[in-house]
């Protein structure tokens, strides 16, 4: 089977993933206790109003009609329309997902650097402190919750050290100019150093959080594979050639052992936006995470399913753009 056909292939087979994720979401929502009309108006609005905003919203028609009134708008690219701002879902989602894109990113920088070259050199002096100190650190960070660990990175460097600030994405008093949405990218590329500065201060806490958390399975997984690419002969013979360690073991030993890391560390990226939610939550980080915690608050459905859909494909995408790259990469690969 060609690139081509295996690219074809993995999106048909997603698609019945995605209807199967939006049907249990839909009916899963319309299950649980709670309505969305009285969360909008409050307990005490009148039977009137009530019923008229449940009319308005298509919640008076049966469920099984509403399902495939929801489908055949996502069919059409249409995500709905938040009962809550009455905005579409997709503008919503657009305005908030390079907030979250850039706290991805920037999470996902941080967990390959202290995951490559910590898992490196623990392979390299393996059973020695280095090594250790690497093994304890991975089995106690990922055992940490995401959101105990930001409480206490915002204690520790916002509240008694007073270096950092402790939520939000940029000062008040600083503004930009926003071109993408990334606003790292936008101070940088016009030059605003001074909210370069502000926006890196606001993203530090929040990213080296979730980049920690991370971290130890990146951590584990290069320095696993490297001790068992450093056993191989091609590794013994750059030995005897008198290479440097340098070279032997970035060169070598992890430049071999990436390859099957590779895929694992890109469904990781897709995964850091779950990871995303809770970390949002905690430092008020204006991205998609947070706006789906307050979507469901609000139990406004079209936003969640709307959300939830997004990620799903969010997700399918960066899972087929793996195995492209993986093709180009390792040309072992077959399909």
């Amino acid at each position: 089977m060609s690139l081509k056909s295996y690219i074809i292939t993995r999106i048909i087979l997603a698609l019945p993933m995605i209807l199967v994720l939006l049907v249990m979401i839909f009916f899963i929502l319309r299950i649980i206790p709670g309505d969305p009309v009285l969360a909008i108006l409050g307990g005490k609005a009148p039977v009137e109003v009530i019923e008229a905003k449940r009319h308005e919203l298509g919640l008076d028609k049966p469920v099984i009609v509403q399902f495939f009134d929801y489908l055949g708008n996502v069919i059409k690219g249409d995500l709905g329309t938040s009962t809550l701002t009455n905005r579409p879902v997709w503008n919503e989602i657009k305005d908030r997902f390079p907030a979250t894109l850039e706290l991805t990113i920037f999470s996902f920088i941080v967990a390959l650097l202290i995951g490559i070259f910590w898992g490196a050199e623990a392979a390299w002096r393996k059973d020695g402190p280095i090594d250790i100190s690497a093994r304890v650190y991975s089995i106690f960070i990922y055992a940490v919750p995401v959101f105990w660990l930001g409480l206490m990175l915002q204690l520790l460097f916002g509240i008694y050290l007073r270096w950092l600030p402790v939520g939000g994405r940029i000062s008040p008093r600083v503004s930009i100019d926003v071109k993408t949405g990334l606003y790292l990218f936008d101070t940088l590329i016009t030059g605003n150093w001074e909210g370069f500065i502000d926006v890196l201060e606001h993203l530090l806490l929040p990213g080296i959080t979730l980049g920690l958390v991370i971290s130890s399975i990146f951590l584990r997984m290069v320095r696993n594979n490297t001790v068992l690419t450093l056993s191989k002969d091609f590794i013994k013979a750059a030995r005897a050639r008198g290479l440097k360690s340098r070279v032997i073991l970035y060169g070598h030993a992890v430049r071999n052992a990436f390859v099957p890391i590779f895929t694992i560390m890109g469904m990781q990226f897709a995964l850091l936006l779950a990871g995303a939610i809770l970390t949002e939550t905690t430092f008020s980080w204006p991205g998609v995470g947070s706006y789906l915690v307050l979507k469901i608050k609000y139990r406004d459905f079209p936003a969640i399913q709307g959300t939830i859909v997004f990620f799903a494909l969010f997700v399918v995408i960066i899972s087929i753009i793996i195995d492209i790259v993986n093709a180009l990469v390792d040309p072992r690969v077959r399909y």
